[in-house]
């Protein structure tokens, strides 16, 4: 009798054991983006000083303070669309685990100030390089050639967009 109960007893310790090591693998979640620094593995929020908004890296979604609260969208709002997520400096919030991390704020903004930078960060995946092939054209990339076929009829406006969808995919000539 007492070996069964010792028995059982050894199976809850087993049974609690993998359930506590199921319950630390599952909350390891989200993948950071691309421009999040490298070298972390189990973070949930990024904050950006510069910007003094912050990323949650399990819902992927910035989080700033707009229209008198938190807000919490896909994209970065209209005044930083230009912001350089690969160049700008994020603290990763490694104390942190909940889902409010603007609770801190005031914290964050003191010790985090714009233009912050802590130790050197590389980014989680290179940088995109967009060269002269992928780059995307609108009226104003033809006015130098405008200008030149108004005085110089040399060149027709199709040629010039010819060549530049050659360039463009990477051809020698239209197939």
């Amino acid at each position: 009798m007492k070996t069964i109960k010792i028995a059982i007893a050894g199976l809850f310790l087993l049974i609690a054991n993998a359930t506590q090591a199921q319950v630390s693998i599952n909350v390891n979640i989200g993948n950071p983006p691309a421009w999040g620094p490298a070298g972390y593995t189990e973070m949930e929020y990024y904050y950006l000083p510069d910007i003094e908004a912050y990323y949650d890296v399990r819902a992927s979604q910035f989080i700033y303070f707009g229209g008198g609260r938190w807000v919490r969208t896909t994209y970065l709002p209209r005044q930083y669309r230009n912001y350089d997520l690969y160049g700008g400096y994020k603290v990763v919030l490694t104390d942190y685990h909940g889902r409010t991390p603007y609770t801190y704020f005031d914290r964050h903004r003191v010790k985090y100030y714009r233009g912050y930078h802590g130790p050197a960060q590389r980014p989680y995946k290179p940088r995109p390089v967009y060269g002269y092939n992928e780059r995307r054209y609108d009226r104003r990339d033809y006015k130098h050639y405008d200008k030149h076929d108004k005085h110089h009829g040399k060149h027709d406006r199709h040629d010039h967009d010819d060549h530049d969808d050659d360039h463009r995919h990477g051809g020698h000539g239209r197939r």
